[in-house]
């Protein structure tokens, strides 16, 4: 037994040593080819609009967009187009608007279970702004008088009388005058603002009945191609 020993070591050492220079082989190898013995294939399109395939992609296509394949042909990785500041603006600003696009399609069908659910809230808006309208027309009606009534008083009194020697107006009529003008305009502005914002609710809510009509729609056409798929 003792004297096998040394042997049986030195079997052991030279296995160790012969997987160790495998393993280190591997390594090697895996390292020069890190994604697979083939070369990647490199997709770009020309100011022809003409597809081309290549180990490399020249020089003049470098700052367009490119596609990297796998030997099987299946894009692995994308290399966006390089672009100057207001492309990369115009960009962003599609991607933000997308975004907005996908999260409103979520609120939709996340609140809403029916058209009427959508109509119901509408109609409660709309409610809400014509009750605002009404009271600011008859705030401004009342306005209308008040200013009428200023005006008729200051036809007594210079500039506006005809009569020779008539007494210049009173400050204090001439400010409420200014006052009342003034609250008018600022009433009528705001008329026509809420006139403004009850049409704008009215396209927004026509337009989000649409897309919740287009929603189930397509939520309708995927669950019936899953039925047939499994049938």
């Amino acid at each position: 037994m003792r004297t096998a020993t040394p042997f049986l070591a030195f079997v052991l050492a030279g296995l160790f040593m012969a997987g160790a220079a495998h393993a280190e082989k591997t390594r090697s190898k895996t390292a020069k080819t890190p994604h697979s013995s083939k070369q990647a294939t490199y997709k770009w399109v020309d100011e022809q609009g003409v597809t081309h395939y290549g180990d490399t992609v020249p020089a003049e296509y470098s700052q367009r967009e490119q596609q990297i394949l796998n030997s099987q042909g299946v894009e692995v990785q994308k290399k966006q187009a390089e672009m100057s500041p207001t492309e990369a603006a115009t960009y962003a600003a599609k991607q933000r608007e997308e975004a907005q696009r996908r999260q409103h399609d979520m609120f939709l069908v996340s609140t809403y279970s029916t058209i009427t659910d959508i109509e119901s809230v509408r109609d409660t808006r709309l409610d809400q702004i014509n009750g605002q309208i009404s009271a600011a027309e008859a705030y401004i009606t009342t306005l209308n008088t008040r200013v009428d009534g200023l005006k008729e008083r200051s036809q007594s009194y210079a500039p506006y009388s005809a009569k020779a020697g008539a007494r210049r107006m009173p400050d204090d009529l001439a400010e409420e005058m200014v006052r009342a003008l003034s609250e008018l305009r600022t009433q009528n502005s705001a008329l026509v603002q809420r006139r403004t914002e009850l049409q704008k609710v009215v396209d927004q809510f026509d337009a989000d009945i649409r897309r919740f009509k287009e929603l189930r729609t397509s939520a309708a056409a995927r669950i019936s191609e899953t039925q047939r798929d499994k049938k």
